[in-house]
């Protein structure tokens, strides 16, 4: 009997070691499909920091000064990517037809709009912030020497999507 209960527990133990192998869903292009990324409401200030520091790093690469974080900025690109996803299209127009420098003059923001940035996506803050950095045109505006204020803000839909605006104020 004792045989048999050590036979068990170990067949339980070993059962309990093994590693399962899970399989990605690859998509008609033949990469994995991304994971879906869950923002919660608690994680806002770790992302916006996150983000901060990424683009001063960057920025410090390309010998442009640091850029601070603004609360003005961060709520004109808030408004903005609430705003696309309500017209489910990415675009730097308003539903009332209001432009980004419209936007960032609502927010009480003191400075000029050096640029906007916007994505419509599933991916990570992170991962956003390379493909930005992969064009000629975004890549300018995140380096804009003139810019001494970063605005980052995103909407995330219930099925997942992401729509994230970056300002940049100078």
């Amino acid at each position: 009997m004792r045989f048999f209960v050590s036979l068990l527990v170990s067949v339980v133990l070993l059962a309990g070691c093994t590693t399962g192998t899970t399989t990605s869903q690859l998509g008609a292009d033949g990469k994995p499909l991304p994971k879906l990324y869950r923002i919660s409401n608690s994680s806002t200030g770790k992302i916006q920091f996150r983000i901060l520091d990424s683009v001063n790093s960057l920025r410090q690469a390309a010998g442009a000064p640091a850029v601070e974080m603004n609360a003005q900025l961060n709520a004109a690109a808030a408004t903005h990517a609430r705003d696309m996803s309500a017209q489910n299209r990415p675009w730097h127009f308003g539903s009332d037809g209001s432009s980004p420098i419209d936007r960032v003059s609502r927010s009480g923001y003191p400075g000029v709009m050096v640029g906007e940035l916007i994505s419509e996506t599933y991916e990570t803050e992170l991962e956003t912030l390379g493909a930005w950095m992969e064009k000629s045109d975004t890549r300018a505006i995140l380096l804009d020497k003139r810019a001494t204020n970063l605005g980052f803000a995103w909407y995330q839909e219930s099925n997942g999507k992401i729509w994230w605006t970056l300002v940049m104020g100078g």
